[in-house]
């Protein structure tokens, strides 16, 4: 019977190819392919099999050599790498017969493609929507592959490159990282497999803006996670050898999604969405998770430039709550006060404290001139020097702060400064940064408002709801 097994015997070593492929190749009286294949499938082939070499680059003439021995009466079975419809044999084979019409049966037998080889050595990096692109302009135009490599990197996928480079093609790869900077973090996972499955086989796994295009060969698979993969460190041991690239399908996300209320699950889906379309959704969890409360409350995505905070500052906050450090919040405006969420004020035993309207206050502010806002700082620096300090409108407010601060009045546990407007509020936020001994979350700039401070100081309050992106828990 005249047929030709199209198959792929995988990327290279013995246990990835598949019995079915085996079975071809023993049943086949020619194999077709080139030379350097054939020692992967020496094993199985039957005495006196001929094995046909018809060069590098030579696919048309492999395919009609294989047609022609067909045609005879003989059963080929026509080899390439990896899997053979995947920039392989097949499609040319099956355009072939459609011109030839030959009536030879064709049989396509897949194999284990170089992107999956090459991912299981880094880990789990396809674990989600993913594509795969060719950078070898013989067949398609650089044109055309520009194009789909910033469809690729626009729409998030998990990207596998093929053909990264050759003697001919030593720029590609550098303009494709260029491409994905304009649109991915340049902290966005990057795996590179050398030979995969061969002796000579490298696997490294970096970030992008480190990943260098000149250590990639055209034996090497490249694999771009998406903005959801990560680095896992195994048997937690931050070592090169124990690194792997992840990319989660979502099942941990959806276990913590079941039990929400329905405002919390909206607010868990805004985070999410938040997420993907930041430019550096790498940063690290305590920076993350103010950024996250901050943009959802504002729809801003300016605050991811705008949010500036004590390294670790949200953590630190938090771990004082936790102690029992912090058991008064001191707001400049009632707007403030009402916006942190009442449920994580009892949950801890945090009580909340605002003097704008405090008589006291306002006689204070009279006789000197001064505004309330200010006259409530001093009057809470004498009742509750050591307490966490809120302020989303006033900037006179912070900026007496500071001045009691320097004075030895006080000693606030942390800052959240968002004081809005134009006068004095960008001075106010500079003021209050040199105190390195205080850790502080502050808006950059003349933005701000009594929502935003509310939503920094409530980032804290929940902080232990951080590693798990679930926000939203007393909502």
């Amino acid at each position: 019977m005249k047929k030709i097994y199209v198959a792929g015997i995988g990327p290279g070593s013995a246990e990835d190819i598949t019995p079915a492929v085996m079975r071809a190749v023993q049943e086949s009286d020619v194999v077709v392919g080139y030379k350097y294949y054939f020692q992967f499938i020496e094993a199985y082939l039957r005495p006196g099999t001929e094995c046909v070499d018809t060069g590098m680059k030579k696919e048309r003439d492999r395919a009609e050599q294989a047609f022609m021995l067909a045609e005879e009466g003989k059963t080929v079975c026509v080899i390439s790498s990896g899997d053979a419809g995947i920039y392989g044999m097949a499609p040319l084979i099956h355009e072939m017969e459609k011109e030839r019409k030959s009536g030879i049966e064709i049989v396509a037998l897949p194999g284990i493609s170089a992107f999956q080889k090459a991912a299981s050595l880094l880990g789990a990096p396809m674990g989600h929507d993913f594509c795969v692109i060719s950078l070898s302009d013989l067949m398609t135009p650089w044109q055309i592959i520009e194009k789909r490599i910033k469809a690729a990197a626009e729409a998030d996928f998990v990207t596998a490159i093929y053909n990264p480079k050759s003697h001919g093609r030593y720029w590609q790869l550098h303009r494709l990282k260029e491409l994905f900077l304009k649109e991915r973090s340049s902290e966005n996972v990057v795996g590179y497999v050398r030979q995969a499955g061969r002796e000579e086989q490298e696997v490294k796994i970096t970030t992008l803006k480190d990943f260098d295009p000149e250590d990639v060969d055209m034996f090497t698979v490249v694999i771009i996670g998406n903005s959801q993969s990560e680095m896992v460190y195994d048997h937690d041991k931050m070592l090169a050898e124990d690194v792997k690239m992840v990319t989660p399908r979502g099942y941990y996300r959806n276990q913590c999604d079941e039990g929400a209320n329905v405002g919390q699950s909206i607010m868990i889906k805004s985070f999410q969405t938040i997420r993907k379309e930041l430019k550096n959704p790498n940063m690290p969890l305590w920076k993350l998770w103010p950024m996250l409360h901050a943009i959802h409350t504002t729809a801003d995505f300016d605050m991811e430039h705008l949010v500036w905070m004590d390294d670790h500052a949200a953590e630190t906050l938090f771990e004082k709550v936790r102690r029992g450090e912090i058991t008064t919040i001191v707001t400049d405006v009632s707007m403030v006060a009402s916006g942190i969420r009442k449920g994580a004020l009892e949950r801890l035993g945090i009580k909340t404290v605002c003097y704008i309207n405090d008589p006291r206050g306002a006689e204070m502010a009279r006789a000197l001139n001064i505004t309330r806002a200010q006259a409530g700082m001093r009057l809470a620096a004498e009742e509750y020097p050591d307490a966490l300090y809120a302020f989303g409108n006033a900037p006179t407010a912070l900026l007496e702060l500071c001045e009691l601060i320097r004075k030895g009045k006080c000693c606030p546990a942390g800052i959240v400064g968002a004081p809005v407007g134009f006068v004095h509020v960008e001075e106010s936020k500079h003021a209050a940064k040199p105190f390195k001994d205080i850790p502080k979350i502050i808006i950059d700039g003349r933005k701000g408002g009594s929502n935003l401070a509310a939503t920094l100081v409530n980032s804290i309050l929940t902080y232990d709801d951080a590693e798990k992106l679930m926000p939203g828990r007393d909502v």
